[in-house]
């Protein structure tokens, strides 16, 4: 009787063992709120990709901000202005909405550059 309820008191026990639980996400490298707003107020410049350590997604939102500029006096960067700020937005958007662990584990571990 008593091997019996050693053998089930190990099973209750192994639980907390590192092989059964997941690493969970640390909320001190979490900045999804950062990035966010980021996103939001200066999604056209990039700092939230630069933010989450994506810095070829935001040279690249840079780069056609800054390109868009001098183009704007021919038309076509006015509209091409808009677009680097509203992907910016639309990720705000998305990043404020998500949970912690779920931002954490696609944009920081995963680190899917768009959307």
């Amino acid at each position: 009787m008593s091997e019996d309820y050693n053998q089930n008191e190990r099973k209750h026990q192994s639980w907390n063992t590192p092989e059964n639980n997941p690493p969970q996400y640390n909320n001190q490298n979490n900045n999804r709120v950062l990035a966010g707003i980021l996103a939001i107020l200066f999604g056209g410049l990039g700092i939230h990709k630069f933010i989450l350590g994506m810095n070829q997604e935001g040279f690249i939102l840079l780069g056609i901000t800054l390109i868009s500029i001098p183009l704007s006096c021919v038309i076509i960067g006015a509209f091409t202005m808009w677009i680097p700020a509203l992907i910016g937005l639309i990720e705000g958007i998305i990043y404020l909405t998500k949970t912690d662990e779920e931002f954490y584990q696609t944009y920081q571990i995963g680190k899917k550059p768009w959307f």
